[in-house]
């Protein structure tokens, strides 16, 4: 777990609203380097001013999280601006409601493109970043965390295709975490599920 925060890169998708934007003051307040990452390009300008009015150093992109070459192309920018980040927050959620034989093909490409396809991004672009930031100094700490919900325990009616999603982070992220025990100390992973 990241001890020392100030001068650290926190990379924060979702960061134009709700976990995304407080996780971004938090990082703010502890003096870290702000990436931040939204779809909503309204939103994510606001963020970015208001981050930025804390004094710290913030890139913002928008960045479709579920676009490969998009998810890519951020991964080379933050590389270049700030190095391996030290906190990677795949937090970029979307959800689609209804019995889940009524939901269409686009539904699903949807809600599995954000929220299953952006965090394997996230973890297959920054993790191999941040293990090679590691092995180069021994001080470095670093940390992912993957935002699923209550809906990666349970499976409540009406809410499929969340459920699904939600449930392959969770799977995911403890994956994660077992094999980042396998090969470092330094860098680890962790789910967070609200309600």
């Amino acid at each position: 777990m990241i001890r020392n925060f100030e001068n650290k890169t926190a990379v924060l998708t979702g960061g134009g609203s709700g976990f995304g934007l407080e996780c971004a003051r938090i990082a703010a307040r502890l003096k870290m380097n702000v990436v931040l990452i939204d779809v909503q390009q309204d939103a994510l300008d606001k963020a970015e001013a208001e981050i930025k009015a804390t004094g710290v150093k913030v890139f913002a992109k928008r960045v479709d999280v579920s676009n490969a070459d998009q998810m890519e192309a951020l991964a080379r920018d933050v590389q270049a601006q700030f190095g391996a980040p030290h906190f990677v927050f795949n937090n970029a959620g979307v959800g689609s409601g209804g019995l889940i034989w009524e939901n269409t093909v686009a539904d699903w490409q949807w809600v599995m493109g954000v929220n299953v396809w952006g965090v394997v991004h996230g973890v297959r672009l920054f993790t191999p970043m941040m293990l090679d930031a590691a092995k180069k100094d021994p001080g470095y700490e670093g940390h992912i965390v993957n935002t699923a919900s209550m809906a990666g325990l349970l499976t409540a009616p009406n809410m499929g295709v969340y459920n699904v999603s939600k449930h392959a982070v969770v799977a995911l992220t403890e994956t994660l975490y077992q094999d980042l025990k396998l090969v470092t100390d330094q860098v680890s992973a962790s789910v967070l599920c609200p309600p």
